[in-house]
Formats: C-alpha cells, structure tokens, sequence
C-alpha cells in the first residue's frame, strides 16, 4: 500500500525517533509499505517519519542510480533498522540534495564522503558496515530524519531564510507533486 509522504510542518519530522524491537506489529507489512511509497514517488531512501511513523527505520535503494552514475558506483538496496552512526569521516562534499517531504526544493548540502554504520535489517540480523560515494550521502540524509534533522537544517542561515516562503508553502499543503501527501492541520 502506497501511503502518504509527510510534509514540511509536521512535526513528527523534527522529532528523534524510536527503537522498535522484533515483534513490532506488522513490521514486515510496514516495511514492504515503504518501498512502494518510495518509488510511486521516485525516490532513492524513505524514513518512517516520513510516511507518519516516528520509529527508527529507513530503506534505502540507488542501484537505481547507476545506470546515471555510469557503473562508478555498486548501489545498494536495504532495510536500516535501529541504526547508529558509528563514524562519519573525509573531506566534505558538496551536492544537491533533495526530499520527498520537502517537495520542489533541491539545496547543495555538505557531508562526508564515508560512514560507518551499525544497523539491523529486517529479519533483525545485525551488521556493522562502511559506505561511501552516494551510498553514504543518502544513507545519512535517511538517518537525520530518524533524529529529527532535515536537509533544510543544514543550510546556511541566509539560505534557509530565502527558503521561508516556499517552506511556509510546503507546509500549507500547497504543492504540485504526483504522489500522495499528509499536511499537517495541527493538535
């Protein structure tokens, strides 16, 4: 089932998430949700905060992407549950980011080349492992939803102060996408 993407205003997107455990109700139903909320809206990586849960998942695939990338890249396609950022390291890197919970507004953000995650995957197995290169870049851009970070945070202030409008947009509902939203209406 295709469920709807959380916008801008919400705020379940600034909240840190929670862990889960094994026998979270119908996690595999949850996950296999994600995915296709994911790409009925063309994306490469969805937190469940961005689809109104605030648990600490997110899945992740840019194989799609390396056909675009000209095999420079191995993509990879996961389920991240209740991961840790071990280690974030190298000389910062620029490139334009975007998010399916702030529709229309793509941003040049700054991270690290490699990361060093601990994570379970959905049958609950346990790893440690390193990535890089884009791999990297969308695996931390998922992992600030689940701490209640967004892309926009880590803008220059006179940057995010030009974004006001369009954001203040977002949140009002007013967007032109082809996937379905949840606005937030408030308490």
């Amino acid at each position: 089932m295709i469920l709807p993407v959380t916008l801008y205003g919400d705020p379940i997107l600034k909240k840190q998430a929670e862990e889960i455990t094994s026998n979270f109700p119908d996690l595999s139903t949850f996950i296999k949700n994600m995915w296709q909320t994911m790409y009925a809206a063309s994306g490469v990586g969805l937190a469940a905060p961005q689809v109104g849960m605030s648990i600490r998942v997110f899945v992740v695939d840019t194989v799609q992407l390396e056909e675009k990338r000209k095999n420079t890249f191995k993509g990879i396609k996961k389920v991240f549950i209740n991961p840790t950022i071990l280690a974030q390291t190298g000389e910062e890197w620029k490139y334009e980011e975007g998010c399916l919970s702030i529709p229309n507004i793509r941003e040049d953000v700054f991270r690290e080349p490699l990361v060093k995650i601990h994570y379970f995957d959905e049958q609950f197995n346990e790893f440690t492992e390193d990535y890089d290169d884009i791999n990297a870049r969308v695996i931390q851009h998922e992992y600030d939803h689940i701490e209640g970070i967004l892309f926009t945070d880590k803008l220059k202030p006179l940057k995010k102060k030009l974004l006001i409008p369009k954001l203040n947009k977002i949140a009002r509902g007013e967007v032109d996408v082809d996937y379905r939203v949840k606005v937030y209406k408030g308490k």
